[in-house]
């Protein structure tokens, strides 16, 4: 996954519609992103995981092919 690669810990995530989701704590094996937990809005304390299938593109920030409301309701809860 050629988009991996490019995201550093500490990058923000948007979703589509420009909304920040979260930020990067680090890409966890080859398929998700671990958010932190101290950036997770209403669900501080809980690490957030979303899949790099929903990444767009990278630059200075992760972009995500999907908005604000469907990640939030499809991200995964994590306590670790």
């Amino acid at each position: 996954m050629a988009q991996a690669d490019k995201i550093k810990e500490h990058m923000e995530v948007k979703s589509s519609d420009g909304e920040h989701v979260g930020t990067v704590d680090r890409v966890e094996g080859s398929d998700r992103i671990k958010l932190t937990k101290s950036d997770a809005g209403a669900h501080a304390g809980h690490h957030h995981f979303i899949p790099l299938d929903w990444v767009d593109h990278v630059d200075a920030h992760v972009h995500l092919s999907k908005t604000s409301k469907d990640v939030s309701a499809n991200w995964q809860h994590g306590h670790s």
